[in-house]
């Protein structure tokens, strides 16, 4: 339900408003004026957070945010830098304020939550400059009790039809030295570390270095989004942007002497610009997702709900599913994508006996990576157009087999595009591959783009590849195939409108664990992500390494959490595709197997229990369908003790609990893999305590237990 309230600007009324605006803001500066004189505000439902915006004297837009009565963002500058039009952020005047709100509830075909309430407070702003060429510039501002949000609004102008942005001048000016989880701003990656430091000690040229990334070398310091920061006080702020479409991806300039930062936008060496666009046109969504508490942050559905509602009518062809795969064995070394290296992975025999396993343990999906013509020219070559054929196998894997094999035991497989950074040769076979995808019944596909992009000039994170990564997402849902992306563009919340973009990397995965120099993912990376990367919404980042220490594969590499949290990962982590990630034979006569077998990958609810960024998470989530709940928690390398009330369970069932926690002198690295299991009956009124180890998590099945049936009375 939308409520809107319109107050137009008449030209006669103009003047004597900015009047009283420019006095009110003099008095505002000589007496620091509280929110409610300056007029032009909006609050959350709650009223909790709030958004104020005004002009100053020379017609610049700014605003400000608060949380109750702390200033989260002082006075921020909005605006762009056109070319051949100057920079739009002053000589602005009011024309019209709009007011509205809304609070319905919609519903997810698979998800974190199945029920999504969108509730917020609305304030559009129309500005015009009043001198020639009288430009005009909507700012729209939304107010959750989650956060906040705005967006620019360029509507139709006389004598141009088409703006070329050269810079966006978006404005953040925190009010402290905050604590921030940060990774450097980054073209083409999102696979750096998350740092923690203080806001004036961000040094993202320093970090940006690092020899198994494909980095760019932007020459300024900015850190990527989703970037969270807690503040001295304890409230907590995560800075992204929503609804990113046919635009640039946003970084944060970061001014660790006055605490400011300001967008920048990624640009195109190529064409020259950062965003190209054909009037009339929005920009994405600017948003600070706001809570008193760092698990407070987990609850947020802000980002979805800024995105249009789903473009697809029918995506009931596609399942949330667990699967195995033909992957962790190529970066172990076992075996290799390429068929000329001797050691091919992707063979008919290997894929049978894959989706054998797959049948036997209720996974409903095998991935086979290294399946097609290319992989000897893929990597490490300039010239990689025309390398990949997306419809081709390799002789010794008999594709249209394999696929019916596994039909015939209820597993798809899961096809695999690696485009090597060459997105040109992808959209040329689009439709080509993606039929032969419907033709074969198969629908999800796993997108790769590992390289720096051809054509040289362009980003990963550009307007460019925003647009490559949309086009596929819109041609794969003609021919009902779901995408989970890696090496993509950044989650802004578009699978509420193309539900079909199913999960995406777009952090450090399970693989840096195999093969990167610096010792693989720290204790602390999933507490991190948890509250950043996790902000953006689903990760594929294929849990579930049994062989902790990677022997005998990997002499200088491990992987740095112990066996129960490998497992606590199902629950942690959300991704609608979930994989088995190790080898089959690491899985054999392993108790804690049985987890991965129980814990459901499709939610009805989810409920964040715990955890500070970096330190620890515990959430539990209630599958859908079977009333099921599962609990996860993981740890740093600080072992720590975790009080869990089980009061989100319903009141009228008993579940039998299955708890899998670190064993008897468990360690992330000296005794990863010792695991207690124990059976119990656990009523919702209990309130149990857990260790969990260095490194170490918990993982939890809670399955309703059935109700014995009543006997019938007998007769007299």
């Amino acid at each position: 339900m939308m409520d809107t309230h319109t107050h137009p600007v008449s030209k006669s009324k103009l003047t004597a408003i900015i009047g009283w605006m420019s006095l009110l803001l003099s008095f505002m500066s000589a007496c620091d004026s509280t929110i409610e004189q300056t007029g032009l505000l909006v609050s959350s439902p709650d009223q909790r957070n709030t958004v104020e915006f005004y002009l100053l004297e020379s017609g610049v837009p700014v605003y400000r945010v608060l949380h109750d009565t702390v200033v989260l963002i002082d006075t921020s500058a909005l605006g762009f830098t056109i070319r051949d039009q100057g920079t739009w952020n002053y000589g602005f005047e009011l024309l019209r304020v709009v007011e509205s709100s809304k609070n319905n509830t919609w519903e997810q075909p698979w998800g974190e939550d199945r029920l999504i309430n969108n509730h917020y407070n609305e304030l559009l702003v129309e500005l015009m400059q009043m001198e020639a060429p009288f430009r005009r510039m909507h700012i729209r501002f939304r107010a959750f009790d989650d956060g906040i949000a705005f967006r620019y609004e360029f509507p139709r102008q006389e004598g141009y039809d088409t703006l070329i942005i050269e810079h966006e001048k978006t404005q953040f000016q925190l009010t402290g030295d905050h604590t921030v989880w940060w990774t450097p701003g980054d073209w083409d990656i999102y696979e750096h570390l998350y740092n923690t430091t203080k806001f004036s000690d961000i040094n993202a040229i320093a970090k940006r270095d690092h020899p198994a990334l494909g980095q760019t070398y932007i020459p300024f310091n900015a850190v990527n989004t989703p970037v969270t920061m807690r503040t001295a006080s304890g409230i907590h702020m995560t800075f992204h942007e929503a609804h990113l479409e046919d635009f640039s991806g946003m970084t944060l300039l970061v001014d660790t002497n006055t605490f400011l930062m300001e967008a920048e936008l990624v640009g195109s060496d190529r064409l020259g610009y950062k965003v190209l666009r054909d009037l009339p046109f929005e920009s994405p969504w600017r948003t600070i997702q706001i809570a008193d508490s760092a698990i407070g942050l987990l609850s947020s559905c802000m980002i979805l709900n800024l995105n249009p509602p789903s473009r697809l009518r029918d995506v009931s062809w596609f399942t949330p599913m667990k699967y195995a795969g033909i992957w962790w064995e190529m970066h172990l070394g076992k075996s290799s994508w390429d068929m000329a290296s001797g050691k091919h992975g992707a063979t008919t025999a290997h894929a049978l006996e894959m989706i054998d396993f797959a049948a036997a343990n209720g996974l409903k999906g095998v991935l086979v990576e290294g399946w097609n013509t290319g992989w000897e020219h893929w990597i490490g070559f300039e010239d990689r157009e025309g390398v990949f054929d997306f419809v081709t196998p390799y002789p010794d894997y008999d594709l249209d087999s394999v696929v019916a094999y596994g039909k015939s035991k209820g597993v798809d497989i899961i096809m695999h595009h690696e485009t090597s950074a060459a997105p040109r040769t992808y959209e040329v076979q689009l439709d080509t591959a993606f039929a032969l995808m419907q033709q074969l019944g198969l629908h999800v596909v796993k997108t790769g783009y590992v390289g720096k992009i051809i054509p040289a000039g362009e980003y990963h994170h550009g307007q460019w590849m925003v647009n490559h990564y949309r086009k596929v997402i819109e041609t794969a849902a003609k021919y009902q195939v779901a995408v989970n992306a890696h090496e993509p563009i950044k989650d802004t919340g578009e699978r509420r409108t193309w539900p079909n973009f199913i999960s995406r990397e777009g952090m450090r995965g399970q693989e840096f664990n195999a093969w990167s120099p610096d010792g693989g993912n720290p204790p602390g990376h999933i507490p991190t992500v948890a509250f950043t990367r996790m902000m953006a919404g689903p990760f594929d980042f294929t849990p579930g390494v049994f062989n902790i220490s990677l022997q005998p594969y990997k002499k200088n590499n491990r992987v740095n959490t112990t066996l129960a949290q490998q497992l606590a990962l199902y629950v942690v982590l959300y991704s609608p595709v979930q994989m088995a990630c190790d080898l089959i034979e690491n899985y054999t006569d392993q108790p804690g197997f049985q987890f991965i077998r129980d814990v459901g990958v499709d939610w009805e609810q989810s409920v964040p229990l715990a955890g500070e960024v970096g330190e620890y998470v515990v959430m539990a989530r209630e599958e859908r369908n079977t009333g099921n709940w599962f609990v996860g928690a993981v740890t740093n390398e600080k072992p720590r003790e975790i009080t869990i009330d089980f009061g989100f369970l319903p009141s009228d069932k008993n579940f039998i609990a299955t708890v899998y926690r670190d064993g008897k002198g468990a360690h992330y690295r000296h005794n990863p893999t010792s695991l207690q299991i124990d059976t119990l009956i656990i009523p919702r009124e209990v309130s149990m305590t857990f260790n969990l180890a260095a490194g170490g998590g918990l993982a939890i099945s809670l399955l309703q237990q059935e109700e014995e049936p009543q006997e019938e009375p007998e007769e007299e």
